[in-house]
């Protein structure tokens, strides 16, 4: 967890809309807090979505850090399919980015992140934007979609289930489907003949009480609460900590400074099998304790329940007293566990039993976690390196620091890692003193046969710390600061990732160079070479290496030549590093961003090749003003382009005219202040007689629809109305013998073909009259669009706005994307 970001937003929040701005004042032990506030009721809540930011963040802040209530949201897949706004991951490097946003989103909030896709490789994949609930279902597949939710559902046995979004037309396909699918779940959680052979491998049946929509509107709503209230253990409003953990979700351009305010969260009552009659959200729904003590039969264990909620009360009521809650805390974990024994005993009713023995195992969970924190014991855990390699052996340190005014008697830490790991040494402190430290030392070898790096699975090492003190045990897993990852001992990472081969003008040469990063903790070296297609060569055939120290990374060229009869169609070229006997041929992608834990996509180091005819203009000079977003300028360079990337200098000072054309990258508005402080430079260069291509943009990207474009062009709003989500929708172009799908290419049907994930997406929704458009698509069953390629005459020049998603298909390598968007940016260049 990145608890330094975490306290910068809140510092940030704080000081923009605290109103004890000034005023001094203890501050407040909020981690206490958060381990205090749950002891108050027994409720489970749980929110489902499609994807990472699809949490209702600022009403689970209030359920979890407002009520105490165990609150958690369930998301189906990864986001893969979705933009990135900090940089140029796509798929699952971006699915692991935003997994890894979700996590410390849900670390603010106080909310527990989980996901029904389990790998990089899970058919529930975030395919793009869907329009149907059909069309998820099919991908993803229904089958195993639903079993795991039925899974999770039957384990985290919530309470309460409220999905995200409702089932309505207006809404985005994967939202609709986890509506459906929830809704549907309300009964078969509990149905023991629903996917019996959960309830075979141990699980039980399980009743959600409610089932709650998000209203359509205040009028709709069965139920409406006040959520916008400040809390001073946070010193913000519970929407303003949501916003704190949507500024985590950064690859999505979440998070705002809101002001306190008042804000309600409407909701409509679905499905119950408790009373309707009382409107409020827990109704029918045991609270806590005291609650269940009312509905349990028998007299004793009815006392013994009442009785413990008195005491839990009472803990609360110690807060901040640390040294006052911690004995306390211990014994009430003592007291749940007699009452689980005593429950588990008892003659009740099967379903109200399993219930109940869910809250107090639940609670114990909870007592846990209190004891914990409350003992003031502070786990520093460090590594000697975060990276390992099989056959490593490294050291953990465990520090443990006593920042409590009481003895902590008893103390064990042990390392959790998988059963093939091997590791030993000093475990065991009979007693650490107020303010005393102490290091244990641990030794651990990385088997020579390990599995490598996954980022949805657990972390390979943990520490588990246990005190007992007057006889009541403490557990306590911590993880470290950051990712341990075992990683193949040599990373080979060729460039570029994709080649393409003209086979109307096939290159004499093609540059390549091979990364190769030394993670082995010492001396290594490496022969690098290439696996090359027949009849291509290479020079030279291969490269040595010498790497000294963990982390080197070293780079050689290659010069490839193609054949000069390359037949069209894909081919692949296999990098590879041999050293000490080993053939290392695993690309490593560090993911490393500030808000989040580093991780890393491990795949094969091949480079994607595709031989296709592409013709283009004989000097045709570009300039490409890129946003970050996408790789378009490299792709084409590769292709042999003459590509100019502009710089900030270039578009405020530099003679333009000197390109043919000038490219935008995808919604580079957003993330280049200067191309919008340029502006007009560059509508000064069409008016000369340059030709421009503008690549989409969202509506909020620093876009005015009259001032950035040579003549208004709105874009379309809401955007989920605006797109052809159906790559293999059918495209007429209606003006078949302009120039634009003449020249240099002549684009026929077949350049439609194999395009992936959608055709274009914000689609414009008005535009000025002298603009041209040359395309008409559509969904199935639904109005076609028109405006996929607009362009005008404007002065001597040209302007172009496209919102096809040729990003995708260049970086996927589908010959008619380039061959349509060749023909775009050659218009300016003479023929």
């Amino acid at each position: 967890m990145k608890k330094i970001i975490y306290l910068l937003l809140i510092v940030l929040l704080i000081a923009t809309v605290s109103p004890a701005l000034g005023q001094a004042k203890d501050e407040p032990d909020v981690d206490l807090w958060n381990a205090v506030k749950p002891l108050e009721t027994t409720v489970t809540f749980l929110n489902t979505g499609a994807h990472p930011d699809d949490e209702r963040s600022d009403f689970l802040a209030y359920l979890s850090r407002g009520l105490g209530v165990k609150t958690s949201s369930l998301i189906a897949n990864r986001g893969e399919g979705g933009q990135n706004e900090i940089g140029t991951e796509l798929g699952n490097a971006l699915g692991i980015i935003r997994s890894n946003e979700m996590i410390e989103a849900a670390e603010i909030t106080g909310v527990k992140a989980y996901h029904l896709s389990e790998t990089t490789s899970d058919t529930i994949y975030d395919f793009g934007f869907s329009k149907s609930p059909e069309e998820t279902l099919d991908k993803w597949g229904e089958e195993v979609t639903y079993e795991r939710l039925i899974k999770f559902i039957r384990t985290y046995q919530p309470d309460i289930v409220m999905p995200s979004f409702r089932d309505v037309d207006t809404q985005h396909g994967h939202h609709r489907t986890i509506s459906i699918l929830s809704e549907r779940a309300f009964e078969d959680a509990a149905d023991p003949t629903v996917f019996t052979e959960q309830l075979e491998n141990g699980l039980s049946t399980w009743q959600v009480k409610k089932l709650y929509l998000p209203a359509e509107s205040a009028e709709t709503a069965t139920t409406s609460i006040e959520i916008g209230d400040y809390d001073p253990i946070y010193d913000m409003s519970y929407p303003q900590l949501g916003e704190a953990s949507r500024y985590m979700h950064k690859s999505q351009g979440m998070g705002n400074d809101i002001p306190i305010a008042p804000r309600q969260v409407h909701l409509e009552l679905i499905d119950s099998v408790a009373s309707t009659e009382n409107p409020d959200l827990f109704a029918g729904i045991p609270y806590d304790f005291n609650d269940w003590g009312k509905i349990v039969p028998k007299n004793d264990l009815r006392v013994q329940l009442k009785k413990l909620q008195k005491d839990l009360n009472s803990i609360i009521e110690q807060y901040p007293n640390r040294d006052a809650i911690q004995p306390k805390s211990q014994k009430a974990l003592k007291d749940v566990q007699r009452i689980i024994k005593k429950t588990k005993a008892a003659n009740l009713d099967v379903s109200l039993k399993k219930d109940l023995l869910h809250k107090l195992e639940l609670k114990e969970e909870q007592l846990e976690e209190l004891s914990f924190v409350s003992s003031s014991l502070s786990v520093e855990t460090t590594i000697e390196s975060n990276v390992l390699t099989n056959g490593e052996q490294t050291k953990v340190t465990v520090k443990l620091t006593n920042n409590g005014k009481s003895k902590i008697q008893n103390l064990e830490a042990t390392l959790l890692t998988p059963e093939y790991f091997q590791h030993g040494g000093g475990s065991k402190i009979n007693q650490l003193k107020p303010n005393e430290s102490k290091t244990l030392t641990f030794d651990v070898t990385v088997p020579s046969e390990s599995d490598f790096y996954q980022p949805y699975d657990d972390a390979v090492i943990q520490t588990n710390i246990t005190f007992k003190q007057k006889g009541y045990e403490t557990s306590k897993i911590i993880d470290f600061d950051n990712t341990v990852s075992v990683l193949p001992e040599l990373s080979v990472t060729p460039e570029p990732v994709n080649i393409t081969i003209n086979t109307a003008d096939v290159q004499e040469t093609v540059p390549v160079q091979v990364k190769v990063k030394n993670y082995f903790a010492g001396e290594k070296d490496a022969t690098v070479s290439l696996n090359l297609p027949a009849g291509w060569t290479s020079e030279p055939s291969q490269q040595e290496l010498t790497f000294t120290d963990r982390f080197e990374e070293k780079q050689v060229a290659f010069v490839l030549h193609p054949p000069k009869n390359v037949n069209e169609g894909t081919f692949s070229i296999a990098a590879n590093a041999i050293s000490d006997g080993k053939t290392y041929d695993t690309t490593v992608q560090e993911i490393k961003y500030d808000h989040i834990d580093d991780s890393y996509l491990l795949y094969p180091a091949t480079i994607n090749g595709v031989a296709f005819e592409l013709l283009k203009p004989a000097n045709l000079k570009v300039g490409y003003i890129e946003s970050g977003f996408d790789m378009v300028a490299d792709y084409l360079a590769n292709a042999g382009f003459d590509i100019t990337k502009l710089t900030e200098e270039d578009l405020s000072s530099a003679d333009l005219s000197h390109y043919d054309t000038i490219v935008t990258g995808i919604r580079a508005n957003l993330s280049r202040t200067d191309l919008v402080q340029n502006n007009n430079r560059l509508l000064e260069y069409v008016e000369n007689g340059g030709h421009l291509v503008v690549q989409y943009h969202k509506p909020g990207d620093n876009w005015d629809k009259v001032k950035t474009p040579a003549y208004p062009l709105e874009i379309g709003n809401p955007s989920i109305k605006w797109r052809v989500t159906d790559e293999n929708a059918t495209v007429t172009v209606t003006q078949p013998e302009h120039k634009l799908f003449n020249y240099p290419n002549k684009i026929t049907d077949n350049d439609w073909d194999n395009w992936v994930q959608e055709r274009g997406l914000y689609y414009p929704m008005n535009w000025d009259n002298r603009y041209e458009t040359f395309v008409s698509m559509a969904d199935p069953g639904e109005d076609p669009f028109t405006g996929g390629i607009l362009m005008a005459e404007y002065g001597e020049g040209t302007y172009l706005y496209t919102n096809l998603v040729f990003y995708r298909q260049i970086d996927n390598q589908v010959p008619g994307g380039y061959r349509i968007f060749t023909n775009l940016i050659s218009y300016g260049a003479n023929e």
